[in-house]
């Protein structure tokens, strides 16, 4: 089983000159432990194309230490990675072979770098005793694996923090150590520094899953558009693992990515060919809906808690929370596993080789070669036509199941008109940013309306549900007739908000 660490820590340049200082100086620590010298000695994987170094992961089998095993690490913020730990074994581990999936394809990790430490641990504590950091001195040797490769040698000082521990402490550290002459590393890992200080010919340079991107003028429309859509496939290719991994909104935003991008090439269609695009756009559709699954499992159940929360206990009538689980459980484990079991595909993988050659080879249509700002300007506007023809018609029918699927519809419409001026907004400035805003607040109240309208789908089921295994239907029933007046509500709201929305008019704004 593979197991998660936060590490949060800081490297320094070691000299023979700037040793380490009294650290019992450093606010919060009382005590410097000397835990002796582990003699480390870690192989690093990549593709023969550095992917992984490309996207700053690594990957690693280290023996040594009281981490030995497989680790994979991801980063978070500077100084800051998620190290995925799987035990000691001759090959990959599955786990962390799936977390890499989206970034070496079908390729195979070979090794890259050996590096072998002796790390002299020193621990921080305060005065519990509670430790709060940990200071290591590294005599690293760094030993290129591939083909021509060199060998180099350094050392440094690496500061960690302790689990729980307050992140201050790490500036006070920093604070006596630059005061001893001890400065920050000019490397974020050591493996960067290894690749970086040795050389190997025949590797060439660090290059992602797209490195060879074709890139017309940058204030060309082609430029502009192959920007934004390489942005969007970027986000995909880096949320997989993060889905498999069960992160927080990782599901809605790599879902958020898939539907951005395929309403990029529906927008920018004069741009972009359709041939080429439309079957990738139908490969992002069934993507989407495979993530869909568990994403509107997750917020369909976060309402009807919601509800139930907001009700006087007198009128829970029966086992209302336990039935709610029961339902969940039948939905939600379904829909994880129909997440992963997408991500797994043979299908995922052929729609990401898709996107790779998209970018590689951009299908691009004659008005690429145009100024950005009037070839935009205008694919806003048709899908902001598209969506006023939608609104009217929704405004036109009589409420019920038929004005229910019309602004549904017009939910979609105002999705993609707020897609396409967020993309523009880099070109037609503060008029387009503007404009996706009132978009979004039409989105938004169409939203709660179809929300509501799948809330009372739910309730249905549930009271039925619950009628046949004797309990009481009372409390469901209540629900749904709240969720019933939140719908009337939205509707009653809407043409207000699009009236809002629609003022100035959109035309005038965008042209200028």
């Amino acid at each position: 089983m593979a197991e998660t660490k936060r590490e949060i820590e800081r490297k320094y340049e070691a000299t023979e000159k700037a040793g380490l200082p009294d650290l019992t100086r450093a606010r919060g620590v009382s005590a410097v432990l000397d835990r002796g010298v582990a003699e480390l000695d870690a192989v690093y994987y990549d593709t023969a194309d550095l992917r992984l170094a490309a996207d700053s992961l690594t990957l690693r089998r280290r023996t040594g230490g009281e981490d030995a095993g497989w680790h994979l690490k991801f980063p978070v913020a500077s100084g800051i990675r998620d190290e995925i730990r799987a035990p000691l074994a001759d090959t990959l581990p599955t786990p962390l072979a799936r977390l890499l999936r989206s970034r070496i394809r079908d390729e195979d990790v070979v090794p890259v770098v050996r590096l072998r430490s002796s790390r002299d641990v020193r621990h921080l504590v305060d005065e519990e005793g509670t430790l709060v950091a940990e200071v290591s001195v590294d005599t690293v040797h760094a030993e290129r694996l591939t083909e021509s490769g060199g060998e180099t040698s350094w050392t440094e000082i690496e500061v960690e923090l302790a689990d729980g521990a307050d992140p201050t402490v790490l500036d006070a550290v920093e604070k006596r150590l630059k005061k001893a002459g001890v400065r920050p590393s000019a490397s974020a890992s050591k493996l960067a520094r290894a690749l970086a200080e040795t050389t190997d010919p025949d590797a060439g340079s660090a290059g992602g899953a797209h490195d060879a991107v074709f890139r017309p003028g940058e204030d060309t429309a082609g430029g502009r558009v192959l920007a934004y859509v390489e942005e969007q496939i970027d986000a995909i290719i880096a949320l997989d693992p993060a889905v498999r991994r069960d992160l927080p909104d990782s599901v809605h935003q790599m879902r958020v990515a898939t539907r951005r991008l395929r309403s990029a090439f529906k927008t920018y269609r004069k741009v972009l060919d359709r041939t080429v695009t439309d079957p990738i756009g139908e490969e992002l559709k069934w993507l989407a809906g495979e993530l869909g699954v568990a994403r509107d499992q997750e917020v369909l159940l976060d309402r009807l808690r919601g509800r139930i929360e907001e009700l006087p206990r007198t009128l829970l009538l029966g086992p209302v929370r336990s039935r709610l689980r029961i339902w969940n459980a039948a939905h939600g484990g379904g829909a994880r596993r129909t997440a992963l079991a997408a991500l797994d595909s043979a299908r995922h993988l052929a729609l990401l080789s898709a996107l790779d050659a998209l970018l590689t080879d951009p299908p691009l249509l004659k008005d690429a070669t145009k100024d950005a700002p009037p070839v935009f300007a205008k694919a806003v506007l048709k899908d902001y036509d598209r969506l006023a023809g939608r609104v009217d018609h929704a405004l036109a029918l009589p409420a019920g199941h038929d004005r229910d699927l019309a602004m549904h519809e017009a939910r979609k419409a105002a999705k993609r008109a707020r897609y396409a001026a967020e993309a523009a907004t880099p070109t037609l400035g503060k008029p387009a940013k503007r404009f996706a805003k009132r978009m979004k607040s039409v989105q938004t109240v169409l939203g709660d309306h179809q929300d509501s309208v799948v809330a009372r789908e739910a309730l249905r089921t549930l009271a039925v549900q619950a009628h046949a295994a004797g309990e009481s239907a009372f409390t469901w029933g209540l629900l749904y007739g709240q969720e019933e007046a939140a719908g009337a509500d939205r509707e009653r709201e809407f043409p207000q908000v699009w009236e809002r929305a629609s003022a100035p008019k959109p035309r005038a704004a965008l042209s200028h």
